[in-house]
């Protein structure tokens, strides 16, 4: 029987929230600090890919880090990256281990950016597979692992803010 991914609406919201704070800051002249929850912090530089082939070197390398296959066991699996028609969603296919990422349509490549792979890597390291072990996609669970792989691998910057944004927006953190 699936489970209803309860949370999926306000993670992905989050998500975008933390996108746009980080363009925004791309953008501004005045620089990367932002205030929230009290704090200032200065948001990371986020890496963008050109090509399908960028994306997969990147999610190898955050696969191959020390930290993240200890933690993880299924870092060790090989995680495929493709391209995906237009500009619906990236998403990751559990049972082949592959990422697919819309690729540039009209100059505008929305997912071909580190935090959206980071996303889909999240899913590649959950444990348990959803067809013997149903679980909401991103449950709790799932938003510690994201948690996790920004802190180690984008910044603890970049982790609390989306902490902060989780908490703003009811997402529950396992």
């Amino acid at each position: 029987m699936p489970v209803r991914d309860s949370q999926r609406a306000r993670v992905y919201e989050s998500e975008t929230l933390l996108r746009t704070m980080i363009d925004r800051a791309d953008a501004a002249e005045a620089g990367r600090s932002v205030e929230i929850a009290g704090s200032t912090v200065t948001l990371p530089i986020e890496r963008r890919f050109a090509s399908i082939d960028s994306v997969q070197t990147y999610v190898d390398a955050v696969l191959a880090l020390e930290d993240v296959r200890r933690r993880y066991p299924r870092a060790s699996r090989r995680c495929r990256v493709r391209a995906r028609a237009g500009q619906g969603a990236a998403h990751y296919e559990h049972d082949a281990a592959v990422i697919a990422v819309p690729l540039h349509v009209a100059g505008h490549a929305w997912a071909m950016r580190e935090l959206v792979v980071l996303h889909e890597i999240a899913h590649h390291l959950e444990d348990r597979d959803p067809e013997t072990t149903p679980h909401a996609a991103h449950g709790p669970e799932f938003t510690a692992r994201l948690l996790d792989l920004l802190d180690r691998v984008v910044g603890p910057e970049a982790a609390f803010v989306l902490r902060c944004i989780y908490g703003r927006n009811d997402v529950r953190v396992g």
